[in-house]
């Protein structure tokens, strides 16, 4: 998520990227050499929404399914290089972009946790997908969680098991210690924009990222963010700092797994401790020196928990 740009700016965390090594075929971040991008199909919601969808096929007909909501302020390229591990284990990969986030509009309902929810749930079923593998990052956990809350019925019929990555189920305070509503007002600030498209402006999403970041990485990062609608990226920050789903995620009955990196300074470890203990039979993974962008961080990491999630 990249969250950090607020967590930098408030806290003014502009360390150096301590990694400058170009991408190796672990840290690539497109689809694989001489592969194009995929084509999106669009999904109008009943607001006027329209969501884009990358339904990416497996190996048949039978093949696993996993869906991915991506993190707030960035889109479904953040998933890119998990979605590629999976696929090349032949599994069918469904990628969107949250609604005014990447290629998808915003449509005219609040941008509410709630929203989330019916919006995972429109991807669904435009799907046409059930059994699922349910994987969600940052804001696309509680995309994911909102949904075990707000539709539950969808949920048990379309779950099969989820993985929670770098994720809360509580208010997720992403201006440090300002309130909501100072970090809505700095987040879709036109200055903001203009710090991140700025030469060094990858620095400011650096707080997002743990030991040793790439810088590719952060790139990636600060382009999705800069080039979010800033009026979205602060809504959804007054929507996230009331957020409460532990009495829905107290029901879900699926297998569960949460991630975290020892170094999220975003959706700091006690968040996922928080989850694991709600969550009945949920067990906790926690990646050493890694910060809160874990599908770029680690996606060995990530898309093995999420084979380990298919396989049951």
């Amino acid at each position: 998520m990249a969250a950090g740009a607020a967590a930098g700016i408030a806290r003014r965390r502009l360390a150096a990227p301590r990694s400058e090594a170009p991408d190796d075929q672990r840290h690539a971040l497109g689809w694989g050499e001489g592969v194009a991008r995929p084509d999106h199909a669009i999904v109008r919601t009943s607001d006027g929404a329209e969501l884009a969808i990358w339904d990416l096929p497996g190996d048949d007909a039978d093949s696993p399914v996993v869906v991915l909501p991506h993190c707030w302020g960035c889109s479904h390229e953040i998933w890119i290089p998990v979605a590629r591990r999976l696929r090349e284990q032949g599994y069918r990969v469904v990628l969107y972009d949250q609604r005014g986030h990447g290629l998808s509009s915003r449509g005219t309902a609040p941008l509410a946790i709630d929203t989330l929810a019916h919006d995972l749930e429109a991807v669904l079923e435009a799907t046409e997908v059930r059994d699922v593998v349910l994987a969600g990052h940052s804001m696309g956990g509680f995309t994911v969680m909102s949904l075990a809350t707000h539709r539950p019925e969808v949920f048990q019929e379309r779950a099969k098991a989820v993985v929670l990555v770098a994720t809360a189920a509580t208010a997720a305070g992403f201006g440090g210690p300002a309130s909501p509503e100072f970090a809505a007002k700095v987040i879709s600030s036109r200055l903001t924009t203009q710090a991140l498209k700025s030469r060094n402006g990858h620095l400011l999403v650096r707080s997002s990222f743990g030991a040793q970041p790439v810088r590719a990485h952060m790139e990636l990062t600060r382009n999705t963010f800069a080039n979010c609608d800033p009026k979205v990226r602060g809504d959804f920050v007054l929507a996230f700092g009331t957020m409460d789903l532990l009495e829905g995620i107290a029901t879900i009955d699926v297998p569960t797994t949460v991630m975290v990196g020892t170094r999220d300074t975003l959706t700091v470890p006690k968040k996922s401790d928080q989850m694991v203990a709600t969550i009945p039979g949920s067990r906790l993974v926690t990646l050493k020196g890694k910060g809160h962008m874990l599908p770029l961080e680690d996606p060995d990491a990530v898309s093995d928990e999420i084979v380990r999630a298919v396989k049951g």
